[in-house]
């Protein structure tokens, strides 16, 4: 509910002139939906876009637009989680197993790795494409808890 700029008394949303004091009142600045004519398969698509969906699942999760919408919720946290095993296997695992070795056997693990998560997310854009639900196994888990308990 909005107050008076002038003296501070609750006005509705839609007064020009304060009932208190009478001062006029500024008028509302227009909400500016970011997501207008974006479709919720579009949203949920964006949000596994290898390296940089992150970006979009976390607006997807902020926006007030797709705020009740459960299944772009959950793809937006899947997405998240997938960008997530991303940085694990490159920032974590990649100079874990390759440290003491610099050649070898050892190298090809996380770039296996690396492939599996690009795999999954080309998998994902897919499956989201055809507008079928599908939860990755671990993280497709976590995503339908944190969207369950967002309610």
């Amino acid at each position: 509910m909005p107050y008076c700029c002038q003296c501070g008394q609750a006005v509705g949303n839609q007064d020009v002139f304060c009932a208190n004091c009478g001062n006029r009142q500024p008028e509302p600045k227009p909400v500016t939906d970011h997501f207008h004519g974006v479709t919720p398969r579009t949203a949920s698509l964006l949000c596994y876009i290898p390296i940089v969906g992150w970006v979009v699942a976390i607006v997807v999760l902020a926006s007030v637009r797709f705020r009740e919408d459960a299944k772009v919720r959950f793809h937006a946290f899947q997405g998240l989680y997938l960008f997530v095993a991303w940085l694990i296997v490159d920032w974590v695992l990649s100079p874990l197993l390759s440290f003491p070795h610099e050649w070898g056997p050892y190298k090809i693990i996380p770039a296996l790795m690396k492939v599996a998560v690009f795999g999954a997310w080309v998998f994902m854009i897919i499956k989201t494409a055809h507008d079928e639900m599908y939860k990755l196994p671990i993280l497709g888990e976590l995503a339908e808890k944190s969207v369950s308990e967002q309610r």
